[in-house]
């Protein structure tokens, strides 16, 4: 059970983490984490030091929850190309189509916002994009080893391909709300997959 000084905290980064999804971290001002909280300044300042504070604890939490959403269920599939797709299935219908965060993805939202602004928090964020990338290039190694993709695939540009492509329907989700939109990324993710599949009948490029 999380004592009143934690349980504060932790109300300070939930709510700042919907603002800065929505608003953007620059145009997110203290008053307004303090609106939505309800805390003065003193309550506020007495647990974090600066906004930046406010924000790098918001993306650790942020990081979490994705975590807990992308990964569910996933480490249990076996075969390499299944753990790909159920885990970009999550990604895109569940946490990107979830709208768990007011403002559509906080990763994507905070990149564009943070490139050329913060050098420091931008490069945070693509740290935590190119962990992804090289998860999935692990697993496509894997079953490319195993022989269920072709030796010839590369793996890095594969899995480059799907981070980029994730990033495209979460910007057109954001713009739209039609779920057509990543139901049809993820067909192609599938369609893609299987034309690199070590059984596929056809010419590799």
């Amino acid at each position: 059970m999380l004592t009143k000084g934690l349980q504060t905290r932790q109300e300070i980064v939930e709510a700042s983490l919907q603002l800065f999804s929505v608003k953007g971290y620059f145009n997110t001002s203290i008053s307004d984490i303090l609106q939505a909280t309800g805390l003065t300044k003193g309550g506020l300042y007495g647990r974090f030091g600066s906004k930046e504070q406010i924000w790098d604890a918001a993306y650790e939490h942020s990081v979490q929850i994705w975590r807990g959403i992308v990964f569910e269920g996933v480490r249990k599939i076996t075969h390499p190309v299944e753990r790909i797709m159920r885990t970009l299935e999550n990604d895109l219908r569940n946490y990107i189509g979830g709208e768990v965060f007011r403002g559509g993805c906080f990763f994507f939202n905070m990149l564009v916002e943070l490139s050329g602004q913060s050098e420091p928090m931008a490069r945070r964020i693509l740290d935590g994009y190119r962990a992804f990338s090289n998860l999935l290039a692990s697993w496509i190694e894997e079953a490319r080893e195993i022989g269920i993709l072709r030796a010839e695939v590369d793996c890095r540009e594969v899995a480059d391909f799907i981070l980029t492509a994730v990033n495209g329907a979460a910007a057109l989700y954001a713009a739209s709300r039609e779920t057509a939109i990543l139901e049809i990324t993820l067909q192609h993710f599938r369609l893609h997959l299987d034309c690199l599949s070590a059984n596929f009948i056809g010419a590799y490029r």
